[in-house]
């Protein structure tokens, strides 16, 4: 078995150019965004959280009761046990991070926000050991969008859930499609290392007749376990009824769709607006079905089903049945936030760029709102394509960069025959400049002529710097094929790996080593962006 060891290189977000403006402005605090938030993502801000949050009441009893119940008969480690029992204490507080439950993990990103929360919960207690820290994972296991969660990547290859289930992917059944999808998984991954190891945690994991919701929490269960994680199923209806004021005024008097439109309306004048409400942001979640309420005239309407409520008769079903309501992307952070002892939330850049939006929000309900942590991110580059980034020459920071920026690099930088027309341009501006001067001195009219002919020759120099650069490259096709399959290798689809791949390769090549790697690496509050060296062990400096 491969013995391995980890070592990482950090860049700035800027360097990798794959963030947002609104992700980089709000990891350097700028002013612009200052208003949509309320504790800056460092230590004074996570004490301010700790403070705020110690003086509103949470239904700790409740909570703890959930998850007695949803761990009920899983063989669970000490560290999580202990971790359940400390959330009844005033003192105890979580560092959530929340997703849907993408068929198999889906994104690698998923198993990096978890163990960011678990890296930044044990910062936290070793900084306040007046405190504890739980990290949790919250489940979206309401989310319906099949589309999104049932599939994944594995190796280049998109494997597709082809189930015929409708409703909360969160409910749906592991059938013989998800089977199909594990027997393909086990004949890719089985040869690797720990291949086997992994199919067969899988199999346990994800048996015939289980629920998607339940298949995931034991499989991080059995990831995650040893670090303490909680997973939470929030689609609970005792955890509902405490959101049942909240969903009342939703309903009655959609009190958060004016809310968050007034707060869109500020934060869409400097940046792109993630989330949009609608007047009632609930869902009706029943048996094979998650669908919008919406209000017509004096009747709620669940679309697309014959489901029809009088005002009387919602408030009704409200009171007696609260698992049938559910949360959209405006409401669904509050409700986390109202039941869990929350004082930190980590998400990618495109759920901050929605949580910005909620801070009036949670001022009107009065909740506490949490510290917002941008995600970590990596790229783990193999130790093949790291020697092929040190033959080609190429710096970390380059190998971001889009393709043709970088074979243009590569080609400008190795070529004996200069490409770049530098001087020549200079020459041809400082010509023309003249020639507008002596032109503008016979008759001013003849400025505009001169603008023009300069504007064709620029252009024909710069074509011809494209030609001639196209023709070098022809003498570099070996070099460049190499930087193609790197960038093909690195960012599949032109994105970041972390965005496609699933962390099962990793984990059939290294096992638990490759967790405890990326573990080892990950950042409590520091936002960059980290490269991890993966090298046999006696290598590394």
């Amino acid at each position: 078995m491969p013995c391995m060891n980890f070592t990482h290189t950090s860049l700035t977000l800027k360097q990798t150019g794959y963030f947002s403006k609104l992700v980089c402005d709000y990891v350097n605090q700028e002013d612009s965004l200052k208003p949509f938030f309320t504790h800056t993502p460092d230590w004074e801000g996570i004490e301010a959280a700790i403070h705020a949050k110690s003086a509103h009441p949470v239904q700790r009893e409740t909570l703890v009761q959930v998850l007695e119940e949803q761990y009920k008969g899983l063989s669970c480690l000490q560290q999580v046990k202990d971790n359940i029992q400390k959330l009844i204490q005033p003192n105890t507080f979580s560092v959530c991070t929340a997703h849907q439950p993408n068929i198999f993990t889906g994104h690698l990103y998923v198993i990096y926000k978890i163990l960011h929360a678990v890296k930044l919960a044990a910062a936290c207690a070793e900084r306040f050991p007046g405190y504890e820290f739980v990290p949790v994972y919250y489940m979206g296991s309401e989310d319906a969008d099949l589309e999104e969660l049932g599939h994944l990547f594995l190796n280049g290859e998109k494997l597709v859930w082809e189930t015929k289930q409708t409703g909360a992917v969160g409910r749906m059944l592991t059938d013989d499609a998800a089977q199909k999808m594990l027997n393909r998984i086990a004949g890719e991954l089985e040869v690797q290392p720990f291949g086997k190891e992994l199919v067969q945690l899988l199999r346990e994991c994800y048996q015939p007749g289980k629920t998607i919701q339940q298949a995931s929490l034991e499989l991080f269960n059995n990831l995650f376990g040893k670090y303490g994680l909680l997973v939470l199923i929030a689609d609970h209806p005792s955890l509902k009824k405490i959101m049942n004021p909240v969903f009342h005024d939703d309903l009655f008097s959609q009190t958060s769709s004016s809310i968050v439109s007034g707060t869109s309306q500020k934060l869409a004048e400097h940046y792109h607006v993630q989330a949009h409400p609608r007047d009632i942001n609930l869902f009706y979640l029943d048996e094979h079905k998650r669908e919008r309420i919406e209000l017509n005239g004096e009747e709620f309407e669940v679309r697309n089903t014959p489901l029809r409520f009088s005002k009387e008769e919602m408030k009704q079903e409200l009171e007696q049945h609260p698992e049938h309501f559910s949360p959209n992307v405006i409401l669904r952070g509050l409700y986390q936030e109202t039941i869990l002892p929350n004082i930190a939330f980590i998400g990618g850049g495109g759920e901050l760029s929605y949580w910005l939006q909620f801070k009036q929000l949670f001022e009107h309900y009065q909740i506490p709102f949490p510290v917002l942590v941008l995600r970590n991110s990596f790229l783990v580059i193999e130790e093949k394509w790291q020697k092929k980034i040190t033959s080609l020459g190429l710096s970390l920071p380059e190998i971001f960069l889009k393709e043709q920026q970088l074979s243009d690099g590569y080609v400008k930088r190795h070529t004996q025959n200069p490409v770049q027309l530098t001087e020549e341009l200079k020459q041809a501006e400082q010509f023309y400049d003249q020639l507008k001067t002596r032109a503008a001195k016979t008759d001013s009219t003849l400025s505009p002529h001169v603008a023009s002919l300069e504007q064709k020759a620029l252009h024909r120099l710069k074509e011809l710097e494209k030609k001639m650069l196209r023709a070098e490259k022809r003498k570099f096709s070996d070099a460049l094929g190499q930087i193609k399959k790197l960038r093909e290798a690195l960012f599949p689809q032109n994105t970041l790996q972390e965005r496609m791949d699933n962390f099962m390769p990793g984990y059939a090549q290294w096992g638990s080593g490759f967790i405890d790697g990326v573990y080892a690496h990950s950042q409590a509050l520091n936002a960059v962006f980290t490269v991890i060296h993966p090298q046999p062990a006696g290598t590394a400096e």
